[in-house]
Order: structure tokens, then C-alpha cells, then sequence
């Protein structure tokens, strides 16, 4: 397993490279579309005249060549230095920090809710094939993964926020603040684990050697226990890294619409903004997160199951 790790270790800093490379150079190809959106965001006006593109241009650095100014921000972003944002004008990296912080937090507790619920609504929608617990679970799960989060969440709001005001329909500074936006991230890897879990736990009651070893007197929470668990969650942990990158994707949309200040919403306004530093900071940041997310999956899963360690 050690081996393994190394060799994934050493593939994350030439794929953030070539991922920086990229983000650094594909938004520069818009030419003077970037300075007129810098200045629009810093002014009430739309039509900014040459003669405050090409300061601020000069400002920005973006009269330079595109390989100097990629260099040179590396140089930075290895020392830490990750730039200034071009509208706030204040340092990106303590700003994207905070906000990848919150994306965090939300992204766990999302998925901390999603196996609470998931692997046991799967695990009793097997232990009875076809009943109303099992029924159940499979319309609600269809339900759940054809419904976007971007059509839960405002209805959620306006359900729960608007029309009952049990909860707050924005923010993030309290636990009433975060119960809607988790809630909302939540549905998807719920539905999608408590599937996985009943697909293997009635693959497993199925299999002639269970139901050998229960003909022979075989408890049921030994069953449980020995054979079904493990399969369960070797399967769930296999599943860890797409429900962490279908998290993080939803987290974009539920950040943007119950104003929760994370890295989804951090990006989507600096792509407005034409904020060039904000975008390759948190870009670069979502890869880095991906990249160590497989990499513990696929240890975790080779920890779980012996069987596929080298």
C-alpha cells in the first residue's frame, strides 16, 4: 500500500502543472475581454475608454507575455503567494482557504448524512425484496437522483424558508443557516448509496454459501456482521470518490443559492468577474482536493479488501 500511495503522490504535481498551465492560459486568450470586465466590475461603467483599459492593464500585468506572467505566478504559488484578485484587490489565497474551508465542512456533513441515512435505508430494503421498506427506497431514490439540486434547493426554500419559516432560506453563520444547504446536498449521495448498499446486501443474502451457512443455524447478526458488512462497505468506499466529486459539484449550485460563502460561489462570481487569479487558485485547489480524494479511496478500498492490494 505504501508503494501505491508513492506512485499517486508523485502523478499530483506534474497533473496540477499541466492543470495550472492550463487555467492560466485558456482565460488569457480573450484578449482585452478580461481588462473590460475588470474595469466593469470596478465601475459603474460599461463602456470603460482605452486609455483605462491599457492602465489598468499595465497594472494588472496583463500587457506582459502570457509565459511571463504564468512563471512568474508560479513562482508565487510555490512560495504560497497565490496573486491578488482583480476586483477585490486583496490577497486570493486566505480568501480561497476560508472559502474551500466552508465547501468542506458542507461537503462533509453532506455526505456524513447521506451514509447515516443511505446504508441503512439500502440494508432494510434488502432484507425484504419487493416489501414497503424496499418500494419505498427505490421510487424515493429514482426521485431523489432525477431531481437537481439547483430545482431542490428553491423549493426547499420556498417550502420550508418562505412559506412554513422553520429555517433560513440564506446564509451560513449558524446550524439553522447550514440545515437546508446540507439538506439539499444530501438527497443525492443518499439515494445513491442506499442503491449500492441494497444492490450488495442482497447479492450477498443471495449468494449458496449464506444461505448454506443460515440453513446450518447461522444468526442473522452473524450473517449481518460477517458477510454482508464488509461487501457493503468495500462497495461504499469504492463509491467515496464520485460521491465526493457529485458533492462538490452540487456544492457549486447550493452555495450559490443559499448564499453560502464557499468555493462553488467564490468561483462562480470570479467567472463573472473575469477574476483571473480567483479562477486559477480555485481551480488548481478543486483538482488538488480530487487528486487526494482518489488517492484515499483506492487506499481505503485496498485496506477493506485484501484482495486488491498488489
Amino acid at each position: 500500500m505504501l508503494a501505491v500511495a508513492l506512485r499517486r503522490l508523485l502523478w499530483i504535481p506534474p497533473v496540477l502543472l499541466v492543470t495550472s498551465v492550463a487555467v492560466f492560459v485558456l482565460p488569457r486568450l480573450l484578449g482585452g475581454e478580461v481588462t473590460r470586465s475588470v474595469v466593469r466590475a470596478r465601475s459603474a461603467s460599461s463602456t470603460p475608454d482605452p486609455a483605462t483599459e491599457e492602465r489598468l492593464e499595465r497594472e494588472l500585468g496583463l500587457d506582459r507575455p502570457v509565459a511571463t506572467q504564468y512563471l512568474d505566478w508560479l513562482v508565487g504559488a510555490v512560495r504560497g503567494d497565490l496573486g491578488t484578485s482583480f476586483t477585490t484587490r486583496s490577497p486570493v489565497g486566505p480568501e480561497i482557504l476560508a472559502a474551500a474551508g466552508v465547501s468542506l465542512v458542507l461537503a462533509a456533513l453532506a455526505l456524513t448524512i447521506a451514509l447515516a441515512v443511505g446504508v441503512p435505508l439500502g440494508a432494510l430494503a434488502a432484507g425484504r425484496p419487493d416489501g414497503t421498506a424496499d418500494r419505498a427506497t427505490r421510487w424515493g431514490g429514482a426521485v431523489a437522483l432525477a431531481v437537481p439540486e439547483f430545482v431542490l434547493g428553491p423549493v426547499l426554500v420556498l417550502v420550508v424558508a418562505v412559506g412554513a419559516g422553520w429555517l433560513p432560506a440564506l446564509g451560513w453563520g449558524s446550524p439553522q443557516e447550514a440545515v437546508l444547504p446540507v439538506l439539499t446536498l444530501a438527497v443525492w449521495p443518499a439515494a445513491l448509496v442506499a442503491r449500492l448498499v441494497r444492490a450488495e446486501t442482497a447479492e450477498v443474502l443471495g449468494h449458496p454459501s449464506v444461505r448454506t451457512a443460515q440453513a446450518k443455524g447461522l444468526s442473522p447478526r452473524r450473517t449481518l456482521l460477517v458477510h454482508v458488512v464488509p461487501r457493503a462497505l468495500t462497495s461504499v468506499v469504492a463509491g467515496a470518490g464520485p460521491f465526493l466529486g457529485g458533492t462538490l459539484g452540487g456544492a457549486v449550485v447550493v452555495e450559490v443559492v443559499f448564499a453560502v460563502p464557499g468555493l462553488g460561489r467564490s468561483l462562480a462570481e470570479a467567472v463573472g468577474d473575469r477574476d483571473l487569479p480567483v479562477i486559477q487558485a480555485g481551480l488548481v485547489l478543486v483538482v488538488a482536493v480530487a487528486l487526494l480524494a482518489a488517492l484515499v479511496t483506492e487506499l481505503a478500498q485496498m485496506a477493506a479488501d485484501p484482495r486488491l492490494r498488489p
